[in-house]
């Protein structure tokens, strides 16, 4: 019986001396950029593309962390993907580069149709840092991940200056992870070329996406990310130079970002007319919202809240008409409503749209009456409530 006791009492000790275990460090998406179809830009003879070149791209960070992963993506690519000596190291920092392995390998190829992880750099990066990837491509490559800005030097370089012109192409890097002790909310932007940012300032970081990400973490510092899933020509419902938004919601909403929020901004490509000597009407409002509900239902069961963006004016672009006018103006009437389907909506057309003519941007915020410029996008990022994401600034 005493030793029954004396177990037991020993049980009890270890049990009450036993140190709380910490929380295991999670990884977080904190840069993103969605992969996309070459787009086939230049020409048979010129194709737009790298060959034994070494490109370097500078990305900014939406959190603070202590290790870093690259995501290489060819899962839009056509032929396998060869790149050899990535380095990253941070942009402003005086330390050297630290080379990427996969697999310990500096020589990494990539079979068409996947992403290849590389392995963690051991790195402490703050929250909105900027980063430098260099890579050397030493075969005609032809990327498939969405436009970014880079930098190009022929051969193979151990860096690239910031004295090289900039340019605004296809890469290979289709995301940044990073290690840190606890897991903040992250909210993606899902939209085309004006999520993308295609007319802000090369290499300011004026999308829209990145000014909320930056009022985020001014006002609840470490708790947000926010991830810029926008690409130049998107539709919700159609495939068009890339993936239509339904297609590639499941990849690059919910498993490269692990979202916790989606500010949805599409429409205004599928709703314009095809273009040409016999244009294509655009799509109706009815397929539309069709379009809206089935991305916040699916959005819903994987317990992300959706937020709808309404679609923003462009009289006098390029292919306005009184059709697709009048779909955008349903669009918005029925998004403003109480019955969406969505958990809230950000009223960009109310941000952007000229008082004095309501179908056109104001000539000071755009240069096509299609695409804000950088000023219209700080307009769009600060009609976004930070307490509807959760930000209630201390």
């Amino acid at each position: 019986m005493q030793r029954w006791i004396t177990l037991l009492s020993l049980a009890i000790g270890t049990a009450v001396a036993a140190p709380v275990a910490l929380a295991a460090p999670v990884w977080v998406t904190a840069w993103t950029a969605s992969p996309a179809p070459d787009r086939k830009d230049g020409s048979a003879d010129a194709p737009v593309q790298f060959a034994a070149q070494t490109v370097r791209q500078d990305m900014r960070l939406g959190s603070r962390g202590d290790a870093l992963r690259l995501r290489i993506s060819n899962e839009l690519g056509t032929s396998p993907l060869h790149v050899e000596d990535v380095r990253l190291r941070l942009k402003d920092g005086k330390a050297a580069a630290l080379p990427v392995t996969v697999d310990g390998r500096t020589s990494i190829d990539v079979p068409v149709g996947a992403a290849l992880l590389s392995d963690a750099l051991h790195l402490r990066v703050a929250a909105l840092q900027e980063i430098s990837v260099t890579a050397y491509f030493p075969q005609p490559t032809r990327p498939a991940v969405r436009r970014t800005v880079v930098r190009v030097a022929d051969g193979k370089q151990d860096a690239v200056a910031d004295s090289v012109r900039v340019g605004y192409q296809q890469n290979v890097f289709s995301a940044v992870l990073v290690q840190r002790a606890d897991r903040p909310q992250v909210i993606v932007a899902l939209g085309d070329s004006i999520t993308e940012g295609a007319t802000a300032s090369r290499g300011s970081f004026n999308q829209w996406p990145e000014r909320l990400g930056q009022r985020l973490q001014q006002a609840c510092p470490d708790r947000f990310v926010v991830l810029n899933q926008g690409i130049s020509g998107n539709k919700l419902l159609d495939h068009g130079r890339s993936h239509s938004a339904l297609s590639r919601l499941d990849r690059d909403v919910i498993a490269v970002a692990d979202a916790d929020q989606v500010i949805l901004f599409e429409g205004i490509n599928d709703i314009r007319h095809g273009g040409g000597a016999q244009p294509l009407p655009g799509r109706s409002a009815a397929d539309m919202l069709l379009g809206y509900r089935q991305v916040a239902t699916r959005l819903h069961a994987h317990g992300i809240r959706a937020h709808l963006g309404t679609l923003t004016p462009f009289g006098d672009s390029e292919r306005y008409e009184p059709v697709s006018a009048a779909t955008r103006t349903a669009i918005n009437q029925w998004a403003r409503g109480q019955d969406t389907g969505f958990d809230g909506v950000v009223d960009f057309d109310a941000a952007l749209r000229d008082p004095k003519q309501p179908e056109s941007l104001p000539a000071d915020i755009t240069r096509d009456h299609l695409h804000p410029n950088d000023e219209g996008y700080r307009r769009m990022a600060d009609a976004i409530n930070l307490a509807a994401l959760g930000c209630n600034a201390r």
